[in-house]
């Protein structure tokens, strides 16, 4: 790799950082092609983005953004998951290394703050950002969907108190 490659490589990276809400550093060692594919796969599907990285490289990418803090994790075989969505790439790493010791969490950067691996851990707890507004909505249109119901309630019971009486009348 050249010199202009590197800087590309850089430039790229950084601008993948001011974007990002999370970034997630790990140790990969061991993994197989298989399992890398899958990680990957994985994550794609949750809207994140996982790629191995050379270590002095991404330091000079982490270099005035939100996540500069976290230089010191990049040693050894690391790669990084990141994503907008401040859970999506946790909770991926997290269920991901559940399964499969070779994938050691190392920490991660939320904004400005570093979380240590039990942070990761409580953050991939949480509901994703939209399961989170989906809730918020329901929550939301509850409260419409009873006063609806109550204020049709009083029409209802008149109208089964004018059918009674017809049906009464008739009778007699």
């Amino acid at each position: 790799m050249d010199r202009r490659e590197k800087s590309e490589l850089v430039a790229s990276l950084h601008e993948k950082f001011v974007e990002a809400g999370l970034v997630v550093v790990t140790h990969n060692q061991g993994l197989t092609v298989a399992e890398m594919t899958d990680l990957r796969r994985k994550v794609r599907s949750a809207g994140a983005s996982f790629k191995v990285t050379k270590n002095r490289l991404t330091r000079l990418a982490l270099v005035g953004t939100k996540f500069a803090a976290i230089d010191q994790l990049f040693t050894g075989p690391t790669a990084i998951a990141y994503s907008q969505d401040p859970v999506a790439a946790a909770k991926v790493v997290v269920d991901f290394a559940k399964g499969n010791e070779k994938l050691v969490i190392l920490g991660a950067a939320l904004g400005s703050n570093v979380l240590n691996v039990e942070g990761v851990k409580a953050l991939a707890s949480l509901p994703s950002l939209d399961a989170l507004r989906g809730r918020l909505l329901g929550m939301v249109q509850t409260p419409a969907t009873r006063l609806a119901t109550i204020l049709q309630a009083p029409g209802a019971q008149i109208a089964r108190v004018i059918s009674a009486k017809a049906k009464k009348d008739e009778a007699a």
